[in-house]
Protein backbone atom coordinates (compact mmCIF):
# COMPACT_ATOMS: atom_id res chain seq x y z
CA UNK A 1 0.00 0.00 0.00
CA UNK A 2 1.31 3.35 -0.99
CA UNK A 3 0.81 6.50 1.16
CA UNK A 4 0.42 9.95 -0.27
CA UNK A 5 3.60 12.02 -0.32
CA UNK A 6 2.36 14.49 2.35
CA UNK A 7 2.63 11.72 4.99
CA UNK A 8 6.40 12.06 4.79
CA UNK A 9 6.62 15.84 5.23
CA UNK A 10 8.84 17.06 8.14
CA UNK A 11 5.84 18.25 10.18
CA UNK A 12 4.14 14.88 9.94
CA UNK A 13 7.35 13.10 10.93
CA UNK A 14 7.65 15.15 14.11
CA UNK A 15 4.00 14.47 14.96
CA UNK A 16 4.43 10.73 14.51
CA UNK A 17 7.56 10.74 16.74
CA UNK A 18 5.71 12.60 19.49
CA UNK A 19 2.84 10.13 19.41
CA UNK A 20 5.24 7.22 19.61
CA UNK A 21 6.95 8.67 22.69
CA UNK A 22 3.62 9.42 24.35
CA UNK A 23 2.35 5.90 23.69
CA UNK A 24 5.53 4.38 25.03
CA UNK A 25 5.30 6.41 28.25
CA UNK A 26 1.68 5.52 28.79
CA UNK A 27 2.48 1.87 28.26
CA UNK A 28 5.25 1.90 30.90
CA UNK A 29 2.95 3.64 33.31
CA UNK A 30 0.26 1.11 32.62
CA UNK A 31 2.67 -1.76 33.14
CA UNK A 32 3.67 -0.50 36.63
CA UNK A 33 0.24 0.70 37.47
CA UNK A 34 1.65 4.03 38.74
CA UNK A 35 1.96 7.60 37.57
CA UNK A 36 4.57 10.12 38.89
CA UNK A 37 1.90 11.62 41.11
CA UNK A 38 1.33 8.16 42.64
CA UNK A 39 5.06 7.86 43.62
CA UNK A 40 6.05 10.78 45.88
CA UNK A 41 9.57 9.44 46.43
CA UNK A 42 10.30 9.27 42.73
CA UNK A 43 8.90 12.78 42.26
CA UNK A 44 11.08 14.14 45.09
CA UNK A 45 14.17 12.51 43.59
CA UNK A 46 13.35 14.05 40.23
CA UNK A 47 12.93 17.51 41.72
CA UNK A 48 16.20 17.17 43.67
CA UNK A 49 18.07 16.16 40.55
CA UNK A 50 16.58 19.13 38.73
CA UNK A 51 17.68 21.52 41.52
CA UNK A 52 21.21 20.12 41.48
CA UNK A 53 21.41 20.51 37.75
CA UNK A 54 20.63 24.25 38.04
CA UNK A 55 22.90 25.77 40.75
CA UNK A 56 21.85 29.07 42.31
CA UNK A 57 24.05 32.17 42.71
CA UNK A 58 27.18 31.81 44.91
CA UNK A 59 26.64 33.65 48.23
CA UNK A 60 29.01 36.49 49.14
CA UNK A 61 31.66 35.40 51.70
CA UNK A 62 30.98 36.59 55.25
CA UNK A 63 33.72 39.06 56.31
CA UNK A 64 35.65 38.08 59.43
CA UNK A 65 34.56 39.89 62.61
CA UNK A 66 36.58 42.97 63.59
CA UNK A 67 38.57 41.99 66.69
CA UNK A 68 40.77 45.07 67.09
CA UNK A 69 41.40 48.57 65.76
CA UNK A 70 45.15 49.20 65.52
CA UNK A 71 44.70 52.85 64.55
CA UNK A 72 43.28 53.78 67.96
CA UNK A 73 45.42 55.86 70.35
CA UNK A 74 45.61 55.91 74.13
CA UNK A 75 46.75 58.46 76.68
CA UNK A 76 47.60 57.36 80.22
CA UNK A 77 47.01 59.77 83.11
CA UNK A 78 49.01 59.33 86.32
CA UNK A 79 47.64 60.75 89.58
CA UNK A 80 48.88 60.40 93.17
CA UNK A 81 47.03 62.29 95.89
CA UNK A 82 43.72 64.15 96.10
CA UNK A 83 44.28 66.24 99.22
CA UNK A 84 44.26 69.82 97.97
CA UNK A 85 46.93 72.04 96.47
CA UNK A 86 49.10 72.67 99.53
CA UNK A 87 50.62 69.21 99.94
CA UNK A 88 53.21 69.18 97.19
CA UNK A 89 53.09 69.10 93.43
CA UNK A 90 51.67 65.55 93.33
CA UNK A 91 48.47 66.49 95.18
CA UNK A 92 45.51 68.04 93.39
CA UNK A 93 42.17 69.35 94.67
CA UNK A 94 39.03 67.32 94.10
CA UNK A 95 37.55 70.19 92.06
CA UNK A 96 40.45 70.06 89.61
CA UNK A 97 40.05 66.31 89.24
CA UNK A 98 36.35 66.73 88.46
CA UNK A 99 37.14 69.40 85.85
CA UNK A 100 39.68 67.16 84.16
CA UNK A 101 37.33 64.20 83.97
CA UNK A 102 34.66 66.49 82.53
CA UNK A 103 37.17 67.60 79.89
CA UNK A 104 37.66 63.97 78.87
CA UNK A 105 33.90 63.56 78.57
CA UNK A 106 33.42 66.79 76.62
CA UNK A 107 36.14 65.80 74.15
CA UNK A 108 34.82 62.27 73.68
CA UNK A 109 37.96 60.71 75.18
CA UNK A 110 36.72 57.42 76.60
CA UNK A 111 38.46 55.90 79.65
CA UNK A 112 39.00 52.15 79.34
CA UNK A 113 40.04 49.44 81.77
CA UNK A 114 43.53 47.99 82.02
CA UNK A 115 42.09 44.64 80.91
CA UNK A 116 40.66 46.17 77.73
CA UNK A 117 43.96 47.98 77.10
CA UNK A 118 45.93 44.73 77.37
CA UNK A 119 43.48 42.88 75.12
CA UNK A 120 43.58 45.67 72.54
CA UNK A 121 47.38 45.49 72.43
CA UNK A 122 47.06 41.74 71.82
CA UNK A 123 44.68 42.38 68.90
CA UNK A 124 41.71 40.94 70.77
CA UNK A 125 39.66 44.05 71.57
CA UNK A 126 38.15 47.06 69.86
CA UNK A 127 38.55 50.26 71.89
CA UNK A 128 37.49 53.88 71.25
CA UNK A 129 39.63 55.70 68.69
CA UNK A 130 40.65 58.19 71.41
CA UNK A 131 40.92 56.33 74.71
CA UNK A 132 42.40 57.00 78.13
CA UNK A 133 43.76 54.96 81.01
CA UNK A 134 43.35 56.55 84.44
CA UNK A 135 45.93 55.40 87.00
CA UNK A 136 46.54 56.36 90.63
CA UNK A 137 49.95 55.66 92.17
CA UNK A 138 51.35 54.79 95.61
CA UNK A 139 48.25 53.89 97.61
CA UNK A 140 47.14 57.01 99.44
CA UNK A 141 43.79 56.75 101.19
CA UNK A 142 42.52 59.75 99.22
CA UNK A 143 42.42 57.53 96.15
CA UNK A 144 39.74 55.55 97.97
CA UNK A 145 37.83 58.33 99.76
CA UNK A 146 38.12 61.21 97.27
CA UNK A 147 38.98 60.01 93.76
CA UNK A 148 36.95 56.81 93.68
CA UNK A 149 33.52 58.44 94.37
CA UNK A 150 34.22 60.97 91.61
CA UNK A 151 35.21 58.26 89.16
CA UNK A 152 32.06 56.29 90.06
CA UNK A 153 29.94 59.35 89.30
CA UNK A 154 31.48 59.49 85.81
CA UNK A 155 31.33 55.73 85.39
CA UNK A 156 35.05 55.59 84.57
CA UNK A 157 37.28 52.54 85.14
CA UNK A 158 40.76 53.03 86.62
CA UNK A 159 43.78 51.24 88.07
CA UNK A 160 45.36 51.61 91.51
CA UNK A 161 49.15 51.08 91.50
CA UNK A 162 50.25 50.36 95.08
CA UNK A 163 53.62 49.61 96.66
CA UNK A 164 53.11 46.93 99.24
CA UNK A 165 55.14 48.36 102.14
CA UNK A 166 52.90 51.42 102.17
CA UNK A 167 49.59 49.54 102.28
CA UNK A 168 48.24 49.16 105.82
CA UNK A 169 51.10 51.25 107.22
CA UNK A 170 48.78 53.76 108.89
CA UNK A 171 48.52 57.50 108.45
CA UNK A 172 47.33 58.36 104.94
CA UNK A 173 47.90 54.92 103.47
CA UNK A 174 45.13 52.77 102.03
CA UNK A 175 44.29 49.45 103.68
CA UNK A 176 44.00 45.97 102.20
CA UNK A 177 40.35 46.00 103.21
CA UNK A 178 39.70 49.17 101.23
CA UNK A 179 41.55 47.74 98.22
CA UNK A 180 39.40 44.62 98.51
CA UNK A 181 36.27 46.75 98.42
CA UNK A 182 37.53 48.53 95.32
CA UNK A 183 38.46 45.21 93.72
CA UNK A 184 34.94 43.89 94.30
CA UNK A 185 33.57 46.95 92.49
CA UNK A 186 35.76 46.32 89.44
CA UNK A 187 38.75 48.57 90.19
CA UNK A 188 41.96 46.99 88.90
CA UNK A 189 44.99 46.76 91.17
CA UNK A 190 48.52 47.05 89.80
CA UNK A 191 51.99 46.82 91.32
CA UNK A 192 54.22 49.80 92.14
CA UNK A 193 57.05 47.70 93.66
CA UNK A 194 57.55 46.72 97.29
CA UNK A 195 59.33 49.75 98.78
CA UNK A 196 59.10 52.41 96.02
CA UNK A 197 62.88 52.30 95.63
CA UNK A 198 64.68 53.49 92.52
CA UNK A 199 64.98 50.21 90.65
CA UNK A 200 68.04 51.43 88.76
CA UNK A 201 70.08 52.15 91.86
CA UNK A 202 72.51 49.31 92.63
CA UNK A 203 73.98 51.07 95.72
CA UNK A 204 77.13 48.99 95.74
CA UNK A 205 75.28 45.68 95.46
CA UNK A 206 76.93 42.77 93.71
CA UNK A 207 75.33 41.49 90.53
CA UNK A 208 73.69 38.67 92.49
CA UNK A 209 72.44 41.00 95.23
CA UNK A 210 71.05 43.47 92.69
CA UNK A 211 69.22 40.67 90.88
CA UNK A 212 67.71 39.48 94.19
CA UNK A 213 66.69 43.07 95.02
CA UNK A 214 64.87 43.45 91.70
CA UNK A 215 63.08 40.14 92.08
CA UNK A 216 61.84 41.19 95.51
CA UNK A 217 60.65 44.58 94.31
CA UNK A 218 59.12 43.42 91.02
CA UNK A 219 58.05 39.79 91.39
CA UNK A 220 57.59 39.19 95.12
CA UNK A 221 55.50 42.35 95.49
CA UNK A 222 53.29 41.19 92.60
CA UNK A 223 52.74 37.85 94.31
CA UNK A 224 51.97 39.63 97.58
CA UNK A 225 49.19 41.68 96.00
CA UNK A 226 47.81 38.64 94.23
CA UNK A 227 47.77 36.63 97.46
CA UNK A 228 46.28 39.43 99.55
CA UNK A 229 43.48 40.24 97.10
CA UNK A 230 43.07 37.10 95.01
CA UNK A 231 43.64 38.98 91.76
CA UNK A 232 45.78 38.66 88.65
CA UNK A 233 48.18 41.62 88.59
CA UNK A 234 48.69 42.51 84.93
CA UNK A 235 50.61 45.78 85.15
CA UNK A 236 53.41 47.53 87.02
CA UNK A 237 54.31 51.22 87.30
CA UNK A 238 58.03 51.89 87.78
CA UNK A 239 58.78 54.02 90.87
CA UNK A 240 59.83 57.48 89.62
CA UNK A 241 59.41 56.05 86.11
CA UNK A 242 62.96 54.62 86.30
CA UNK A 243 64.10 51.41 84.64
CA UNK A 244 67.05 49.80 82.90
CA UNK A 245 67.67 46.65 80.91
CA UNK A 246 67.87 44.47 84.04
CA UNK A 247 64.58 45.89 85.31
CA UNK A 248 62.86 45.20 81.98
CA UNK A 249 64.20 41.64 81.99
CA UNK A 250 62.75 40.89 85.45
CA UNK A 251 59.44 42.55 84.50
CA UNK A 252 59.16 40.17 81.56
CA UNK A 253 60.03 37.19 83.76
CA UNK A 254 57.39 38.29 86.27
CA UNK A 255 54.65 37.84 83.67
CA UNK A 256 53.56 41.47 83.45
CA UNK A 257 51.60 42.45 80.36
CA UNK A 258 52.15 46.21 80.71
CA UNK A 259 54.79 48.33 82.47
CA UNK A 260 54.55 52.12 82.76
CA UNK A 261 56.98 55.02 83.05
CA UNK A 262 56.06 58.70 83.48
CA UNK A 263 57.11 59.65 79.95
CA UNK A 264 54.00 61.42 78.68
CA UNK A 265 53.24 60.36 75.13
CA UNK A 266 50.38 58.85 73.17
CA UNK A 267 50.45 55.08 72.99
CA UNK A 268 49.85 52.99 69.89
CA UNK A 269 49.01 49.31 69.68
CA UNK A 270 52.63 48.53 68.80
CA UNK A 271 54.23 50.59 71.61
CA UNK A 272 56.70 48.49 73.67
CA UNK A 273 54.82 46.81 76.51
CA UNK A 274 57.47 47.52 79.14
CA UNK A 275 58.08 51.25 78.59
CA UNK A 276 54.56 52.65 78.23
CA UNK A 277 54.50 56.38 78.95
CA UNK A 278 52.10 58.21 81.27
CA UNK A 279 51.33 61.88 81.79
CA UNK A 280 52.10 62.71 85.44
CA UNK A 281 49.34 65.18 86.29
CA UNK A 282 50.32 68.04 88.61
CA UNK A 283 48.20 70.85 90.03
CA UNK A 284 50.80 73.54 89.28
CA UNK A 285 51.45 72.27 85.75
CA UNK A 286 48.02 72.27 84.05
CA UNK A 287 49.75 72.12 80.67
CA UNK A 288 50.56 68.44 81.31
CA UNK A 289 46.90 67.45 81.37
CA UNK A 290 46.13 69.88 78.54
CA UNK A 291 48.79 68.25 76.36
CA UNK A 292 47.46 64.79 77.15
CA UNK A 293 43.83 65.67 76.42
CA UNK A 294 44.79 67.31 73.12
CA UNK A 295 46.45 64.10 71.87
CA UNK A 296 49.44 66.16 70.71
CA UNK A 297 52.83 64.75 69.77
CA UNK A 298 53.86 61.44 68.31
CA UNK A 299 53.38 57.92 69.59
CA UNK A 300 55.91 55.71 71.31
CA UNK A 301 57.33 53.47 68.61
CA UNK A 302 58.62 49.91 69.02
CA UNK A 303 61.94 49.72 70.89
CA UNK A 304 61.86 53.44 71.61
CA UNK A 305 63.00 54.53 75.06
CA UNK A 306 62.22 57.59 77.10
CA UNK A 307 65.75 57.34 78.44
CA UNK A 308 67.48 56.66 75.14
CA UNK A 309 69.79 59.67 75.43
CA UNK A 310 70.86 59.51 79.06
CA UNK A 311 73.45 56.79 78.52
CA UNK A 312 75.32 58.93 75.99
CA UNK A 313 74.85 62.26 77.78
CA UNK A 314 77.46 63.87 79.98
CA UNK A 315 75.66 64.63 83.23
CA UNK A 316 76.50 66.08 86.60
CA UNK A 317 76.05 64.33 88.99
CA UNK A 318 76.71 61.21 86.97
CA UNK A 319 73.90 58.75 86.39
CA UNK A 320 73.71 56.23 89.26
CA UNK A 321 76.25 58.04 91.41
CA UNK A 322 76.05 58.94 95.12
CA UNK A 323 77.03 62.46 96.23
CA UNK A 324 77.43 64.18 99.61
CA UNK A 325 77.02 67.80 98.49
CA UNK A 326 73.54 68.98 99.60
CA UNK A 327 73.57 71.86 97.07
CA UNK A 328 75.07 70.47 93.87
CA UNK A 329 74.93 71.96 90.41
CA UNK A 330 72.69 69.88 88.14
CA UNK A 331 74.11 69.92 84.64
CA UNK A 332 73.84 68.06 81.32
CA UNK A 333 75.20 68.41 77.81
CA UNK A 334 72.42 67.94 75.26
CA UNK A 335 74.59 67.60 72.17
CA UNK A 336 73.58 63.98 71.68
CA UNK A 337 69.91 64.99 71.39
CA UNK A 338 70.39 66.78 68.08
CA UNK A 339 69.32 70.31 67.13
CA UNK A 340 67.52 71.70 70.19
CA UNK A 341 64.99 74.54 70.22
CA UNK A 342 66.56 76.72 72.99
CA UNK A 343 63.21 77.95 74.30
CA UNK A 344 61.86 74.44 74.73
CA UNK A 345 64.33 73.12 77.32
CA UNK A 346 62.77 72.24 80.67
CA UNK A 347 64.26 70.58 83.74
CA UNK A 348 62.35 68.85 86.52
CA UNK A 349 63.78 67.25 89.65
CA UNK A 350 61.95 64.67 91.71
CA UNK A 351 60.84 66.31 94.96
CA UNK A 352 61.27 69.81 93.50
CA UNK A 353 59.15 69.91 90.39
CA UNK A 354 60.12 72.20 87.52
CA UNK A 355 63.15 74.39 88.20
CA UNK A 356 64.46 77.55 86.52
CA UNK A 357 67.29 75.94 84.59
CA UNK A 358 69.58 77.88 82.24
CA UNK A 359 70.30 76.65 78.73
CA UNK A 360 73.45 77.77 76.88
CA UNK A 361 72.82 77.22 73.17
CA UNK A 362 76.49 77.75 72.30
CA UNK A 363 77.66 74.81 74.44
CA UNK A 364 74.28 72.97 74.35
CA UNK A 365 74.44 72.72 78.13
CA UNK A 366 71.57 73.05 80.59
CA UNK A 367 72.28 73.71 84.26
CA UNK A 368 70.61 74.47 87.57
CA UNK A 369 72.11 75.30 90.95
CA UNK A 370 70.29 73.62 93.83
CA UNK A 371 69.25 76.24 96.40
CA UNK A 372 67.17 74.26 98.88
CA UNK A 373 69.38 71.56 100.44
CA UNK A 374 68.74 68.02 99.33
CA UNK A 375 67.50 65.40 101.76
CA UNK A 376 69.08 61.94 101.85
CA UNK A 377 67.31 59.99 99.12
CA UNK A 378 67.42 59.12 95.42
CA UNK A 379 66.69 61.90 92.94
CA UNK A 380 65.69 61.80 89.28
CA UNK A 381 66.41 64.65 86.88
CA UNK A 382 64.05 64.83 83.91
CA UNK A 383 64.84 66.93 80.84
CA UNK A 384 62.39 67.81 78.10
CA UNK A 385 63.07 69.62 74.84
CA UNK A 386 61.95 69.90 71.24
CA UNK A 387 64.14 68.99 68.29
CA UNK A 388 62.80 69.83 64.81
CA UNK A 389 59.24 69.71 66.10
CA UNK A 390 59.73 66.37 67.86
CA UNK A 391 59.39 66.11 71.62
CA UNK A 392 62.41 64.56 73.36
CA UNK A 393 62.65 63.47 76.97
CA UNK A 394 65.48 61.90 78.92
CA UNK A 395 66.38 61.41 82.56
CA UNK A 396 69.06 60.26 84.93
CA UNK A 397 69.27 59.55 88.65
CA UNK A 398 71.64 60.08 91.53
CA UNK A 399 71.55 59.63 95.29
CA UNK A 400 72.37 62.15 97.98
CA UNK A 401 73.78 60.79 101.25
CA UNK A 402 75.17 62.90 104.08
CA UNK A 403 78.90 62.65 104.67
CA UNK A 404 79.75 59.59 106.73
CA UNK A 405 76.31 58.07 106.23
CA UNK A 406 75.47 55.07 104.07
CA UNK A 407 73.32 55.76 101.05
CA UNK A 408 69.69 54.85 101.46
Amino acid sequence: MKFPAFFFSPAVSVLLAACAISFSSCKRGGESGETPADNPEALAAKLKASAQATPGPTPEPTPPPVTSNPDAQVIVLCYHRFEGSNLGYLSIPKETFVEQLQTLKDNNIIPISMEDFVKWRAGEKVIPEKAALITIDDGYESGYSVAWPVLKDFGYPFTMFVYTKFVNSGGKSITWEQLGEMRDAGVEIGCHSETHADLRSKKGRSAEAYDAFLREEIIASKRNIENQLGVDVRAIAYPYGNYNDEVRKIVKEGGYEAAFTVYGQKLAQHSPFDILGRYAVEFKKPEVFKSAASFEGGTLAPDASAQHASSSMITKPQDGSTIDDPKPEIKANLATLGEIDPGSVQMRIGGYGEVEATYDAATQTVSYQIERPLRPRAYTVLLQATSKGRKIETRWSFTYAEKGAAAE
